[in-house]
């Protein structure tokens, strides 16, 4: 997927077109994630929708919960739901920042053997 470190760095306009679509991947990602949320808290809190995507929204981000949780299930749905979203968030941030790095360190390595 990225080039090799003897292959030429890509052009700007490629580099851009790679990092929407990690963008666009890590976006997915968290939708879905933000969905299962929403299920979750609907389902298990029986609370209203906009009140499951506020609480969905609110734990993804890292803020925690704004309701207060009632059922065993719904207390228990929310405490899997937090560590799996403190894993999708540092998951989507790799996606979206591995173009940059990974352009970052072909940059240096190309200074680098140029100096050989």
């Amino acid at each position: 997927m990225y080039e090799k470190r003897f292959e030429p760095l890509l052009t700007r306009k490629k580099f851009y077109i790679r990092l929407l679509s990690h963008l666009l991947t890590g976006a997915i990602i968290m939708g879905i994630s933000l969905g299962i949320g929403v299920l979750g808290y609907h389902g298990f809190e029986h609370l209203s929708w906009l009140d499951s995507l506020l609480n969905a929204s609110m734990i993804l981000g890292g803020m925690g919960p704004v309701t207060i949780l009632q059922s065993d299930g719904g207390k228990w749905f929310a405490s899997f739901y937090a560590l799996f979203s403190g894993m999708i968030f540092l998951g989507v941030f790799g996606i979206i920042i591995a173009p940059v790095i990974h352009r970052l360190l072909h940059l240096m390595h190309m200074d680098e053997s140029e100096d050989n």
